[in-house]
């Protein structure tokens, strides 16, 4: 795993061990970019499961004003850690540590441009999180959208009240999915 552009481009980044984190492919994590474009440079970004930070740290690097990483795991935090300073981007990164649907439930967190959702594999953690997302709209800014990468045997359709499905993309074994918000 490498970061692929801006600032920190060709670090290489840390892996956590055993299979408690989804990495995203630099396949799959370039087109995100390159779908994203100039939109993420000042933008505000939730890594909801931050994992080891890849694409939270591709968003800083591409020059997100700041990234909010939500991580649990105490050994995936540490491999997060070294990943930031590897590159630089501690200044904009704030790491939460905790269960990533009680910080959906908090009241006072500022509203996201974007918030990507990619949560272990195979456990329906992504619904929960999108229809969490959807129960709580002061999460997204107006334009916000949320991004949820999941294995393409996992999707399934979701109801949704106040957010909408725009999008979709497969990159191999990685299916990036785009909801924006409905009129409200």
């Amino acid at each position: 795993m490498r970061v692929i552009a801006g600032t920190a481009k060709g670090r290489r980044l840390d892996s956590a061990p055993g299979e408690r984190t989804r990495p995203i492919t630099d396949r799959a994590k370039e087109a995100l970019f390159n779908i994203l474009g100039a939109s993420v440079v000042g933008s505000r970004m939730l890594d909801l499961f931050g994992g080891t930070g890849a694409v939270g740290i591709e968003a800083l690097s591409r020059g997100a004003a700041e990234v909010v990483f939500v991580e649990r795991s105490g050994v995936v935090l540490k491999v997060l850690g070294r990943n930031l300073k590897q590159t630089g981007l501690v200044s904009r990164a704030h790491v939460v540590r905790g269960d990533a649907f009680k910080y959906l439930a908090r009241q006072d967190v500022d509203p996201f441009d974007y918030i990507f959702v990619a949560p272990p594999q195979y456990r329906r953690l992504w619904r929960k999180a999108l229809e969490m997302i959807d129960a709580h709209p002061e999460l997204l800014t107006p334009s916000g959208e949320v991004i949820v990468q999941i294995h393409p045997k996992e999707f399934e359709e979701v109801e949704l009240a106040r957010l909408k499905r725009y999008d979709s993309r497969r990159y191999g074994s990685v299916q990036l999915d785009f909801y924006q918000r409905t009129s409200d």
